[in-house]
């Protein structure tokens, strides 16, 4: 797994857009800097998903950022696309493995030790743990202290990612624990300036 592809990692939200368009917010975070997007729809029909994965992974081929699905592994290899990220309460990592075959990107949500360690077990290349703030993406998420997220780095030999309710206002709370990167939502896609908040979280050291 290559680390760098996790420095900053947008995880989308169209609720965060306010009428703007999708395809415009996201291409400005692909040109600010992000290194790696993950198409999060749980409310989509599944055609309309499928429809949407291919049209945002043609604008992620341009920018040569790798695109995941959230919760769908089924739609790696026949879309062509470079993995999934699945929750605790998702598809298990084991059978997402399995389904998505040995190459392609799993990202695995850790919320505790054991969940990381477990989640390294079943074939996790990467960790997303969180949420690190109070967020309206996850309003049901409770907040992690940085001192538990360090745990969990320190758990693995694995990447970590941490997410949740992160934004160029406190992303700075997080660095020196050994991140490989952010994940973040609404931070960047409700952001005034997409192009700009990207441009400044990529050059923040972890």
């Amino acid at each position: 797994m290559n680390r760098e592809i996790l420095k900053l990692y947008l995880v989308t939200d169209t609720h965060a857009l306010q009428g703007r368009d999708f395809f415009a917010v996201l291409e400005a975070a692909l040109a600010g800097g992000i290194t790696l997007v993950q198409l999060r729809e749980k409310e989509l029909p599944f055609d309309a998903l499928k429809e949407k994965l291919l049209r945002t992974a043609a604008l992620c081929r341009r920018y040569r950022v790798p695109l995941l699905i959230d919760d769908h592994p089924e739609l790696v290899v026949p879309c062509g696309i470079d993995g999934v990220h699945v929750g605790q309460n998702d598809q298990d990592a084991a059978e997402s493995r399995t389904l998505i075959g040995p190459h392609k990107i799993l990202g695995v949500t850790a919320k505790t030790v054991c969940q990381a360690q477990a989640a390294q077990t079943a074939g996790a290349d990467y960790l997303g743990s969180g949420a690190m703030f109070p967020t309206a993406t996850k309003g049901d998420a409770s907040p992690m202290t940085v001192a538990q997220l360090a745990q969990i780095v320190q758990s693995v030999s694995i990447p970590v990612v941490a997410i949740g309710g992160i934004n160029r206002t406190n992303a700075h709370r997080l660095c020196g624990i050994g991140l490989a990167g952010l994940a973040i939502s609404s931070g960047l896609m409700h952001a005034e300036n997409v192009y700009e908040t990207a441009k400044y979280l990529r050059t923040l050291p972890l």
